[in-house]
């Protein structure tokens, strides 16, 4: 399972990837295996504020609908609208075409977000 040094991870499976005050987000790839096959990306509004921790997209599979949660407080600033058609790149591609939606971050990174080291021991826990 890829856990990609570079990028923070919330305990509910999202990555955050920081570049200056600009945080993408999707989920990893240990949480779209156990997603299973995507069918539906519902993705958060342009222009919404959300804080860390809230449930701001929803993915559907075969299995079952599954919440998103934002790893980071600020405004939406842009969503992967190629999911809209194409939901199978979270699946295909997690880390780089299957991101979710961008954060303009309106403060600090929360000190919740796990390292690649921190998040690998707790997906070995989960099994």
């Amino acid at each position: 399972m890829t856990v990609p040094s570079e990028l923070k991870y919330a305990k509910s499976h999202e990555w955050a990837k920081v570049n200056g005050n600009v945080v993408t987000v999707g989920i990893t790839e240990y949480a779209q295996t156990k997603l299973g096959d995507l069918v539906f990306a519902e993705l958060p509004v342009l222009g919404e504020v959300v804080q860390a921790g809230d449930s701001c997209t929803t993915l559907e599979s075969t299995k079952a609908a599954s919440d998103v949660y934002s790893p980071v407080a600020g405004k939406v600033i842009a969503v992967n609208d190629n999911l809209v058609g194409s939901p199978e790149l979270v699946n295909q591609a997690p880390y780089t075409d299957g991101w979710l939606f961008q954060v303009e971050l309106s403060g600090e990174l929360p000190e919740a977000l796990l390292s690649a080291e921190a998040y690998q021991k707790l997906i070995d826990s989960e099994g």
